[in-house]
């Protein structure tokens, strides 16, 4: 309990924190472009892509970028911390300082859209419209990205949240047949595995309580019905939702101790400690990278996946994307860091790395192997739904919200209580 406390209050004074400091919307003055020790325009890429994968992913756009642009250099302002927490702090302390970068990292959706009130970005649709990029993206992706008809990001690769992790030797030790399709089979499944003795679902820090929320949620009401939670007027106290959250207060009953964030979670699974783990795709790097890193593990054996119960073809979908903000020393040189990262060739030679999926319809498929290729395959077939706990669906100040009544909830584990506060977030927050 004292962990969970601690956690949520970590949470809500880092994004009350960001909330505090949001910028005034006027427009920046532009700064002339800085250059390195040969004379060339540095671009000031910001991110907080550091670790094995990803790292390795911005490097090889970082190569064909310096490739097609010889007079600009990479400088590469990645923050380390794994959700992005700290380098958002940062950003936010820079664009209040009237100092952005030439361009930075961010959730494609409704968590870019405090900058965008807030004047901080410039609108991108000149550029999709030069790229033809609506024609390359899928049509239900430009929509969900889309702020009153205007574009304020190049999303670089697609992310599923909705993915069902879990041990196939535990599973059949428990006398489960395969993964389970619905929640009832889900809890089930639960069931047997505790028999057994082994933990029937690992979860990590508080945010993947949030992360599993939302897979419920949509397993639970059906696509329409869980996008239609963050639209205007919409009924978080329905009878429906009510259910939905009886099966996720069911589902964590199973739940083991919290470890401290997802990958320790997740290596529960790939051990054999546990049966099932609902995370990201980019667990699947984790599980599958070469020990120096990730795990090493062998697919099919040590771990598989599939969707999370109830969420068969919806893609419960996230993005990291780049931006153009105002007042940036080097816009001509952001706009060519947008274009490589909107192109066909800069998002092949990141994505396979990175272990995402291109956001692009025209992907090389021979790249995307094992896991990746089940992602693309659905990724061009399945209905979209956003995440909650990743940006798409909320924006922050929603998901703080959120995040404080699942942290009350871990402590209370009442239902009522839980979506009463989830109705008035919804109300404080929708956009």
């Amino acid at each position: 309990m004292r962990r969970w406390l601690v956690a949520a209050s970590i949470t809500m004074v880092s994004v009350l924190g960001l909330t505090a400091c949001g910028g005034g919307g006027g427009e920046q003055t532009a700064q002339s472009p800085s250059a390195d020790s040969g004379g060339k325009q540095q671009v000031e890429v910001f991110s907080w892509w550091t670790g094995p994968g990803e790292a390795d992913g911005l490097a090889a756009m970082r190569k064909i970028f310096e490739d097609k642009n010889p007079t600009y250099t990479f400088f590469d302002a990645a923050v380390a911390g794994g959700s992005g927490d700290k380098a958002k702090a940062l950003l936010q302390s820079k664009l209040q300082a009237g100092t952005p970068p030439d361009t930075f990292q961010g959730h494609a959706g409704a968590e870019l859209q405090g900058y965008i009130k807030a004047g901080n970005l410039e609108d991108l649709t000149s550029l999709y419209d030069e790229l033809k990029l609506k024609e390359v993206f899928p049509a239900q992706l430009v929509e969900q990205i889309s702020v009153e008809g205007k574009i304020y990001s190049v999303p670089v690769n697609i992310h599923r949240s909705n993915v069902l992790w879990f041990n196939p030797a535990v599973l059949k030790e428990a006398g489960v047949a395969g993964a389970p399709k619905t929640i009832e089979e889900f809890v089930a499944a639960l069931e047997k595995v505790k028999a057994k003795g082994k933990v029937p679902l690992s979860i990590g820090s508080e945010w993947t309580v949030t992360h599993l929320l939302e897979s419920v949620l949509l397993g639970s009401l059906g696509t329409d019905a869980y996008n239609a939670l963050f639209k205007p007027g919409a009924d978080w106290n329905s009878p429906q939702v009510t259910t939905a959250l009886q099966n996720f207060a069911k589902i964590m009953e199973y739940a083991g101790d919290p470890q401290d964030d997802w990958q320790p979670a997740a290596k529960q699974v790939a051990d054999g400690e546990a049966a099932f783990n609902i995370m990201g795709d980019w667990a699947y790097g984790y599980f599958h990278n070469p020990p120096e890193g990730g795990l090493g593990k062998k697919s099919k054996t040590d771990f598989d996946w599939a969707p999370a119960p109830g969420t068969e073809g919806t893609y419960l979908w996230l993005s990291d994307s780049f931006t153009l903000p105002k007042g940036a020393k080097n816009r001509d040189g952001a706009l060519a860091w947008l274009k490589v990262a909107a192109s066909k060739e800069g998002q092949d030679a990141f994505n396979p790395k990175k272990g995402s999926i291109p956001a692009r319809k025209d992907a090389d498929q021979s790249l995307y192997t094992d896991y990746l290729a089940d992602a693309l395959k659905d990724w061009s077939s399945n209905k979209l739904a956003g995440s909650i706990q990743h940006g798409v669906a909320v924006n922050q100040p929603w998901l703080a919200a959120i995040n404080e009544q699942v942290g009350l909830f871990l402590g209370t584990k009442d239902v009522k209580a839980l979506q009463q506060g989830l109705a008035d977030a919804a109300t404080a927050n929708a956009q």
